[in-house]
């Protein structure tokens, strides 16, 4: 059975935020999505071509230091961080939610999570906002990127 097929769409940053705050150990995994990923729950480092014990994700529980500052704050940075992949890597990569056990950590320190259970695709339209959330932030920042080019 494919698992996108009931998995629900987080239209809203609001949605997804309500989610966050309410459920741990939830992950954003930016992919062709769960159909391709859990066939193997691995990632391979681009870098080197090694296999990795876990598919790579970046974690969105809010931390304890982030303190009573907002959790959508929270949950548009995390967001943000990688709105550049679909453009860079694959016009196929969407970001979706799921919640897993991390098992370790990548080269680039990011979680590798397995037992995953996908929770649902992030929308467009919640991309938006969070980049117009960080973009009202009094800090200067843009997302990671590696290539040197400009968005």
């Amino acid at each position: 059975m494919d698992p996108t097929a009931a998995m629900p769409v987080f239209t809203t940053l609001d949605a997804l935020t309500e989610l966050v705050t309410e459920r741990s150990r939830l992950y954003v995994r930016w992919s062709r999505g769960p159909s391709v990923d859990l066939q193997r729950v691995s990632s391979m480092d681009d870098l080197t071509g090694a296999a990795m014990p876990g598919l790579s994700a970046s974690p969105l529980d809010v931390e304890a230091w982030w303190e009573d500052r907002p959790a959508r704050v929270w949950v548009a940075r995390r967001l943000y961080d990688y709105s550049h992949l679909p453009r860079v890597k694959d016009s196929l990569t969407r970001p979706w939610v799921l919640r897993g056990q991390e098992m370790g950590r990548g080269p680039d320190n990011e979680p590798l999570v397995r037992d995953v259970d996908p929770l649902g695709w992030i929308d467009d339209r919640v991309i938006a906002e969070a980049d117009a959330v960080i973009t009202r932030q009094p800090g200067s920042w843009g997302p990671i990127r590696r290539d040197g080019s400009a968005l």
